[in-house]
C-alpha cells in the first residue's frame, strides 16, 4: 500500500495539524480551574511560579 503524495499536499497536511494543536493548546489553558491567591501562602507562590519558570 504505496501512497504517492506532493509536497505541497505533505505542508498542508502538517499545517492543518499544527493548528489542531494550537486549538486544543487554548482550550486547555482557558479550562484550567483558577484558585484563589489568598488562600495559598506567598512563600509558596513564589516556589511554584519558579518551578513553572524552569519547567519552560
Amino acid at each position: 500500500m504505496e501512497n504517492n503524495y506532493s509536497v505541497e499536499e505533505i505542508l498542508s497536511a502538517i499545517d492543518d495539524l499544527q493548528k489542531i494543536k494550537k486549538e486544543k493548546k487554548i482550550t486547555s489553558v482557558n479550562n484550567t480551574p483558577k484558585t484563589e491567591n489568598s488562600i495559598i501562602p506567598k512563600d509558596t507562590l513564589k516556589l511554584i511560579e519558579e518551578a513553572e519558570k524552569n519547567k519552560s
